[in-house]
């Protein structure tokens, strides 16, 4: 495979905005850089995904580090649920290694399809309202603040924690497959089911893929699908799109996100589905 100089700083350019995107909307970049490399560039979506695998790992280093110190990202949450999207990335990465590139377009799709479904019923909310702790996350010390430029101090708790712990696996699943670092499933399993505020679900989100992609990042290694001309300045363009996009995060209000979250998966969703199908672009 040849890449011209242009092609390479096309793919840096798209890799920072994709990365800046990824950051605010929680899904690592790697939801935006598979479309860019195979609908844009016409890369194989094998090579895609195995670039994508390595940009969500920078992201995570980026936009989560920053995160953390601004005290938005719920670590308990993110390190308890990191234990089944980890051991779902690892049987994700065998199961890319068996499905054909058409029925990965469509899957790819259909998941983003279903991730916005249920956010178009919440538009107008800030926070979660009458929201208390389950079992384990009393048990666990899951619900916690953080500081909003708008509304202060805020505090939460976490429910439905064993159906969320359920749903990650799934999510991790999905990361290992398609190399997307599956912060749909996670933002929507935090935000919709544990009822987290939408910026602690992206933060967390954005802390909790890096670890996933790390898990199954080595098989796609040993396949040969990470290729040093396309992976370096896509890590290197999404992780400067991460730091920009974790700045502007916490300007933002929780229904802002969303605003942005959902025409993005929309919109990326269709035309994987389209291009899984066959149908041109």
């Amino acid at each position: 495979m040849h890449l011209t100089i242009l092609a390479i700083i096309l793919i840096f350019f798209g890799s920072i905005a994709a990365g800046l995107l990824g950051a605010l909307i929680g899904l690592g970049g790697g939801v935006l850089i598979v479309p860019l490399l195979t609908l844009v560039f016409h890369l194989p979506i094998e090579y895609a995904i195995g670039a994508s695998i390595i940009s969500v790992i920078a992201t995570s280093s980026g936009a989560a580090a920053a995160y953390v110190r601004d005290h938005i990202t719920n670590m308990r949450v993110g390190m308890f649920l990191e234990i089944a999207t980890t051991i779902g990335a690892i049987s994700g990465a065998f199961l890319a290694g068996v499905l054909p590139g058409t029925i990965l377009f469509i899957v790819f799709g259909v998941v983003l399809l279903v991730s916005t479904a249920p956010l178009l019923f919440k538009l107008g909310e800030e926070l979660p309202q009458g929201v208390k702790n389950d079992r384990w996350a009393t048990w666990l010390n899951l619900d916690s603040t953080y500081p909003d430029s708008h509304l202060g101090v805020v505090s939460y708790q976490v429910t439905h924690t064993p159906y969320g712990f359920g749903m990650m696996y799934i999510a991790g699943t999905i990361s290992g497959l398609l190399g997307i670092g599956s912060g749909t499933f996670k933002v929507l399993a935090m935000d919709t089911m544990m009822r987290l505020p939408m910026k602690v679900s992206t933060t967390t989100s954005n802390f909790m893929i890096g670890v996933t992609a790390a898990a199954s990042a080595g098989i796609y290694f040993f396949r040969g699908d990470v290729i040093p001309m396309v992976a370096a300045p896509v890590a290197l363009g999404i992780l400067l799109g991460a730091l920009i996009g974790a700045r502007v995060l916490t300007k933002l209000t929780n229904k802002a996100i969303r605003l942005v979250f959902l025409p993005v998966m929309a919109i990326i969703a269709i035309e994987m589905v389209l291009r899984g199908f066959g149908v041109p672009l």
